[in-house]
């Protein structure tokens, strides 16, 4: 869901008269109707309860935007921060970005044209991560449910009978006061071994290394003890992942490997070609360029005239240049991770 700008709240640092007045004037035209202002960095980080997005000058009389930068990303729920450089100043503008920045704009008569462009797109990043971290968290508790409601299956399937068999015993030797010895001992026998069938099968949980499961006949799931030291079940070859947000990469990673496909990241689109070469690669998921004039569909790799894998690109704009570029699905950000997985099972 788009969050409106009225409703987002901006803290401009800065102590230019002159600047504070242009972006408070970008600021409104673009809708943002809660702007804070504050010129020193000490003050700033009085201010930052429910702030949404900080726009940082670097250059501020009591200290340096990269210390408030830091000072920020310390805090919890931290909110985005726009770093403003002097114009050319990419040196720091790159150090920024490596120290947590969300993003950086230049003071250069750019600013009023490019500041709505880079609110937007901090905000669609920030609203990305968000849903990514709901889905991964999601994921990892339906696969936990899952393994829990599978272990239970075969608790009951494989303890219940040895020991529904030894409580039987038990009750035939209470039950019975004149019975034999040798009756007894027999039964006290069958109980034993009961008890050990029950042990064994403990043990072989305790060892369970790599899990594969098999349909009971009611049709749930149950862990094959028989089998507990191979290997998965489902075997859908290798997936090279091309995907340089790292939250991003990382559920995609863990959807891959959750549908049965030996995941591995790329991390370069050279690096992708000679990495694809083999009948075992099934799929490629790459994050697609944006929208932007020269921006390369498929991020920069560009897919041999005959292969054997499947192509999807994950995209945030429009769909069409990627599946010109030789994409045989586009998937659009952010994305549902049921449907993804869908998706791309029924691409093999």
């Amino acid at each position: 869901m788009t969050v409106p700008a009225a409703s987002r709240k901006v803290l401009l640092v800065d102590d230019d008269p002159a600047m504070v007045r242009l972006v408070r004037k970008i600021l409104a035209g673009s809708g943002f109707l809660s702007v804070e202002h504050a010129p020193t960095g000490r003050e700033a980080l009085t201010l930052l309860d429910g702030v949404d997005v900080v726009l940082l000058d670097h250059q501020l009389p009591d200290t340096s935007g990269l210390e408030v930068l830091e000072a920020i990303r310390t805090r919890p729920q931290a909110p985005a921060v726009i770093l403003v450089t002097a114009h050319g100043n990419e040196s720091l503008a790159a150090t920024a970005l490596r120290r947590g920045a969300d993003d950086y704009l230049a003071k250069d008569v750019s600013l009023t044209e490019l500041l709505p462009q880079v609110l937007e797109r901090v905000r669609r990043t920030r609203e990305l991560r968000k849903a990514l971290v709901a889905a991964e968290r999601d994921l990892v508790r339906a696969e936990r449910l899952a393994a829990i409601g599978e272990m239970t299956v075969t608790l009951h399937h494989e303890i219940n009978n040895p020991l529904m068999a030894a409580f039987a015993h038990v009750e035939l030797l209470l039950s019975d006061p004149a019975i034999t010895d040798e009756s007894r001992r027999e039964t006290l026998a069958s109980v034993r071994e009961a008890l050990h069938r029950i042990r064994d099968i403990v043990r072989r949980i305790g060892d369970l290394r790599d899990v594969r499961t098999k349909r009971y006949a009611t049709g749930a799931q149950m862990i094959d003890l028989e089998d507990a030291d191979s290997a998965s079940a489902v075997r859908r070859g290798r997936a090279l992942v091309l995907v340089t947000d790292e939250d991003l990469e990382r559920i995609v990673l863990l959807l891959l490997r959750h549908a049965g496909f030996e995941a591995e990241r790329v991390v370069s689109a050279d690096q992708l070609g000679p990495r694809s070469i083999g009948s075992d690669v099934r799929v490629v998921v790459l994050l697609g360029g944006t929208d932007a004039a020269g921006a390369h569909p498929l991020g920069g790799f560009v897919p041999p005239s005959e292969r054997d894998y499947r192509i999807i690109a994950l995209v945030a704009g429009a769909g069409g240049p990627a599946m010109a570029a030789g994409a045989d699905q586009v998937v659009q950000l952010p994305f549902d991770p049921g449907a993804f997985t869908a998706e791309l099972l029924a691409l093999q």
